[in-house]
């Protein structure tokens, strides 16, 4: 009877400790139209400002590119930032890794840089094959750069999403659970190489014509959260740049995340967009600059096991856009805008059921505020591409696509530009009790509607 008892005291306490965690720990999703928040009209009035104070650049194009490893050198005796040598590195993407360490290279990865300037405006494309570009790894990039005179309004960051690449720089429980121990020495090395790619690109720029486009390629990716019932961006956008007297290089986007390598794969991949750059550097360019494009609930299409998948994917993407780039007309005379808002942010949350909320401040503890979000826009001729700092919704990104294609322009939306505010997809999502809205959506249900409203109000500000 004792032993009853006790196990019933047992049972009560936790109970108790349970509701007391309910009542005071959490609390209900915030349902709250975002047209009615002070962070939407303090929003608004940025992108007025925007408005008003922006000052296109038309005339003669020049360009410049560079390429860095961050190919690491493994299982030295110690880590070393000069050399890029590390005792044992985690990958980043899965966290049914645990952390446990990287067993090896399957294919180099590397930054590359395309720096594009028109009179006085300076737009750097920045490409990583990473997972994402990390909030604490760009900001200490923009004090390097700033020391050069190059602003954050300049530089348009972007990752390969590849879940088989370097991990060790994500601070918090949750950067720890994604990626792995965080290594500060790691993290250093990469703030030098991606630094030092745009300083090369910048400082190599001569007078280049563009061109852009995009194609179909429906059949290699699909809608993972709803299926048939969803829709999906099945565009593989791109842009072309050819020095007069010199390097050739082409920057392509396509919206399927690169989790052909499953969490079981321990060698570092640039998985399927490391297949595209290949191929189109052995045939077709100096520099081919994969950015991930608006890859929430798109996943990738294709078949063959092993590393044959991502190898099937990545090539065919390359053979088409190989076919589309042996007609295409450059110019070398465009416009160039580009405009920047910084993201202002709902309450921040972790949800534990569909409808409650783990309190911010317990959240905080979990993973940083990313402070550093913002929506940058850039105008090249008549291309449009919008950065973001997420996993940007593909249906998102295919009504933009459309309506910027009927003003007779070529958009595309990209993610990971810096910072990570989750999964940015639509509110009608929110309540599933799915991966992307419920674990990763942030920032409440009308985070999705309020950011497209901004990149919406980003892109008429660029075109009109």
């Amino acid at each position: 009877m004792r032993v009853l008892k006790k196990i019933g005291i047992t049972i009560g306490i936790i109970i108790v400790f349970l509701v007391v965690l309910v009542l005071f720990a959490t609390g209900p999703v915030v349902e709250t139209p975002y047209f009615e928040t002070e962070y939407f009209k303090k929003s608004c009035a940025e992108t007025d400002s925007l408005k008003n104070n922006l000052v296109p650049a038309k005339g003669k194009l020049l360009a410049g590119f560079s390429k860095i490893s961050i190919t690491p050198t493994l299982y030295s005796t110690a880590d070393n930032i000069e050399k890029g040598e590390f005792v044992q590195l985690p990958l980043a993407g899965f966290g049914a890794r645990k952390g446990m360490p990287s067993t090896g290279i399957h294919d180099s990865i590397f930054v590359k840089a395309a720096a594009l300037k028109v009179e006085d405006k300076l737009v750097v494309f920045v490409g990583a094959d990473l997972l994402i570009m990390p909030p604490n790894i760009t900001d200490s990039v923009m004090v390097v750069l700033s020391g050069k005179g190059i602003t954050r309004d300049e530089i348009y960051f972007s990752a390969t999403h590849t879940h088989s690449s370097l991990g060790g720089w994500g601070p918090g429980l949750v950067g720890k659970e994604f990626a792995g121990e965080e290594n500060k020495i790691l993290e250093k090395w990469l703030v030098k190489q991606i630094s030092k790619a745009v300083i090369q690109a910048v400082s190599n720029i001569k007078p280049a014509a563009v061109a852009s486009g995009d194609f179909n390629a429906g059949e290699y990716t699909r809608n993972r959260l709803i299926g048939d019932l969803g829709t999906k961006n099945d565009d593989f956008s791109y842009f072309f740049i050819q020095q007069k007297e010199g390097k050739k290089a082409v920057i392509g986007s396509f919206a399927a995340h690169s989790t052909c390598m499953g969490s079981k794969n321990m060698e570092i991949s640039g998985d399927y967009p490391g297949y595209w750059e290949r191929k189109m550097e052995s045939t077709s360019v100096d520099y081919a600059i994969f950015m991930a494009g608006s890859v929430g609930s798109q996943t990738n299409s294709g078949k063959g096991e092993g590393f044959e998948k991502p190898r099937f994917i990545g090539e065919s993407l390359a053979d088409s856009t190989i076919n589309h780039l042996r007609n295409i007309v450059t110019t070398d005379s465009v416009l160039l805008a580009s405009a920047t808002i910084k993201l202002n942010l709902p309450e921040y949350h972790f949800r534990i059921t569909t409808t409650r909320n783990l309190s911010t401040a317990l959240t905080k503890k979990l993973m940083p505020v990313p402070d550093n979000a913002c929506l940058q826009g850039i105008r090249l001729g008549n291309m449009v591409w919008i950065t973001t700092p997420s996993d940007f919704s593909g249906e998102f990104a295919l009504q933009l696509k459309n309506t910027l294609a009927v003003k007779g322009f070529d958009g595309n939306v990209t993610s990971f530009n810096g910072s990570y505010a989750g999964y940015i997809i639509p509110g009608r999502y929110f309540y599933l009790d799915e991966y992307e809205p419920k674990l990763m959506g942030f920032f409440g249900p009308t985070m999705g509607d309020y950011t497209f409203d901004l990149i919406n109000q980003i892109t008429n500000i660029l075109i009109n």
